[in-house]
């Protein structure tokens, strides 16, 4: 292992510096041409899913209240806005009728990647006993990623521009671009519609009810019903009826991570918020620092695993399960938004 500038102590379990001292994309380095070509193999029929909700999905603020539907808007001033808008207004001669407009989204709003920018943690980097706030391979808080606010000192930031990725942002895993063998766990068909915290034993018993393979490079989708529920309130969600709804993995179960670890996956996904389970859970006792998002720790901080949320999987997992499948080629680059620590995306599935 090789130290550098950002540090010389790295969590235990991580994979950072393993692809480099400067990597920004972990285990998306697995995508290798090889692991391309044997998940095109994967496409027999020629069929297509979409596996996005709309992106006005879930609807309001429940799921997280710091999150807003997206608006859309035409562009131009209000004396000429650019909705059904003849070019007759600037020279009767021209035929054209023009509509062109705008969005302010939140882009973790609906169906998303997390980038690695999205969750850190406090770690001793340098071994000389001060934790600093700290991202996947070492990057810093208020460093390489930047905020109006230094939460150290309560100062506003000094930095160019104060709300951006300088590192870690999600253009780095459009740039790869996200291509490669999908893999689906249908944990609605094995635990049912109710909420369940899926830990290591509860996992593997689903792979290997429906025979599912594991490998290296794989992006591990999870059907939980989760997005299903959303479509059905349509717009007006439930926030209790959410928090009974779709398995979700325990981050607080070890050997889940370790599995995770050691399984070589190339990232996370699931039809559910956050992917791990959220509510209603005990939390560690004693005064021991810990995580509150245990599994987001684990992949975007310690293994450089992307997390994908809210995927709509329920048509791709019904048809593979009718037809004793669970492999897909899957391609799902995020937004190329540079310095964005989050990205809508519009995953397509070829079987």
């Amino acid at each position: 292992m090789q130290t550098n500038r950002r540090w010389t102590e790295r969590p235990p379990g991580s994979t950072w510096g393993d692809y480099g001292m400067d990597d920004q994309i972990g285990r998306l380095n697995l995508l290798t041409p090889e692991r391309i070509r044997a998940a095109a193999r994967e496409v027999r029929e020629g069929l297509r899913f979409c596996l996005s909700l709309p992106l006005d999905l879930p609807g309001g603020n429940v799921v997280n209240p710091r999150r807003l539907p997206p608006k859309l808007m035409p562009t131009g001033p209000a004396s000429n806005y650019r909705s059904n808008f003849p070019l007759t207004q600037i020279d009767p001669r021209l035929t054209d009728v023009v509509s062109d407009d705008y969005a302010i989204i939140h882009l973790q709003y609906s169906t998303q990647w997390d980038s690695f920018a999205h969750v850190g943690s406090w770690f001793d980097i340098m071994g000389d006993g001060v934790p600093r706030m700290t991202y996947y391979n070492g990057y810093q808080a208020n460093r390489h990623v930047c905020g109006p606010v230094d939460y150290r000192s309560g100062s506003a930031m000094a930095c160019d521009d104060p709300m951006q990725a300088r590192a870690l942002g999600i253009e780095n895993f459009a740039a790869t671009p996200i291509q490669g063998r999908g893999v689906m766990v249908d944990l609605l068909k094995a635990w049912g519609p109710g909420r369940t915290a899926i830990g290591y034993d509860h996992l593997m018993r689903a792979i290997d009810t429906q025979s599912v393979e594991v490998e290296t490079g794989d992006l591990l989708c999870f059907r939980t019903g989760y997005s299903d529920a959303l479509i059905r309130m349509a717009g007006n969600p439930d926030g209790a009826e959410l928090q009974r709804t779709g398995a979700a993995l325990d981050g607080r179960d070890e050997r889940l991570l370790q599995w995770i670890s050691d399984s070589g996956v190339a990232a996370l996904i699931a039809d559910n918020y956050a992917v791990e389970h959220l509510d209603d859970r005990p939390e560690p006792s004693g005064e021991a620092p810990y995580a509150s998002l245990p599994l987001h720790e684990h992949c975007l901080f310690k293994l450089g695993v992307p997390l994908g949320e809210i995927w709509y999987l329920s048509e791709l997992a019904d048809w593979l399960g009718t037809h004793g499948r669970s492999r897909f080629l899957l391609t799902a680059p995020p937004l190329r938004l540079p310095g964005a620590v989050g990205s809508p995306v519009t995953p397509v599935a070829t079987v």
